[in-house]
C-alpha cells in the first residue's frame, strides 16, 4: 500500500514509516521542514515537503493522489500556543480528510487522544484545554464523513518513548494510562489491514492483549 502521513517527522510516524517500509509498503511523509527530509528517507518513507497551515486543498490533493490510505499524526507540539492547536490538530485534520476525499482516497487513520468527547476539565489550562477542543472537533467532523471516508480513529493514552511491549489494551473506552509510541505505531499498522475497524472510535493504553489479536478483537 502507498500510506501518505501527515506530520511525517513526528514521533509516531518515524516508528510508523519503518514498519511500514520493512513489511513493503510505501509510506509518505509529509514534513514542513526541509532540514527532517533525511530523517524520514531514513525511516524508509517518500519525504515530501508541504507546510499543512498554508497549503490549499488542491496542493494536498495533488500529494495524496494515489495513495490507498492516509494517517493523521501531525499536531502543533509542545510550546505552541492555543492558536496553532486550531490550525494543526484540528484544521489540518479537516484540509487531509478534504484532500483524500478529492484524491478518492477512501481509508483515513486519525490519530486522536484518550478521551477528548468528555471535554477538558474546568480548571485545564488554557493551551491545554484547546489542544483538547481541537481533537474532538477534528474527530467530530470525521465522524460525519462516513459516506465518504472509510474513518478510524485511535485515541492513545499518554505517550512514552519507552520500548513497546507489542501488547495492548484496545477498545471504546479504557481505563487512563501510558502507551509507547513505538506500539501506537504498529496498531496502526494493524488497523490499515483491518477494515472491519472502519467506522470505529478505539482508545488505545498499554495491556496484555497482542497488538494483531486486540485489533481482530475489536474488528469481530
Amino acid at each position: 500500500m502507498r500510506i501518505v502521513i501527515a506530520g511525517g517527522h513526528g514521533k509516531i510516524a518515524l516508528r510508523l514509516e519503518r514498519l511500514l517500509a520493512a513489511r513493503g509498503d510505501t509510506p509518505v511523509g509529509l514534513i514542513r521542514n526541509p532540514d527532517h527530509a533525511a530523517d524520514v528517507r531514513e525511516a524508509g518513507a517518500e519525504p515530501v515537503v508541504l507546510d499543512l497551515e498554508e497549503a490549499t486543498v488542491t496542493q494536498l490533493t495533488e500529494k495524496v493522489m494515489g495513495a490507498d490510505a492516509v494517517v493523521f499524526a501531525a499536531g502543533a507540539g509542545p510550546g505552541s500556543g492555543a492558536a496553532r492547536k486550531a490550525t494543526v490538530d484540528r484544521d489540518a485534520a479537516r484540509l487531509l480528510a478534504d484532500a483524500a476525499s478529492l484524491a478518492g482516497v477512501r481509508r483515513y487513520i486519525m490519530v486522536s487522544a484518550i478521551a477528548v468527547d468528555e471535554g477538558p476539565p474546568p480548571d485545564s489550562e488554557p493551551v491545554w484545554a484547546a489542544y483538547v477542543e481541537a481533537k474532538r472537533a477534528a474527530d467530530d467532523e470525521l465522524r460525519r464523513r462516513s459516506l465518504e471516508t472509510d474513518w478510524t480513529i485511535l485515541r492513545p493514552g499518554r505517550l512514552t518513548d519507552g520500548a513497546g511491549t507489542g501488547k495492548v489494551w484496545l477498545a471504546p473506552k479504557v481505563e487512563r494510562a501510558e502507551i509507547p509510541r513505538e506500539d501506537v505505531a504498529a496498531v496502526i499498522a494493524a488497523l490499515l489491514d483491518e477494515p472491519a475497524t472502519i467506522g470505529r472510535v478505539l482508545e488505545l493504553v498499554g495491556g496484555p492483549t497482542p497488538i494483531r489479536d486486540a485489533v481482530e478483537a475489536v474488528g469481530a
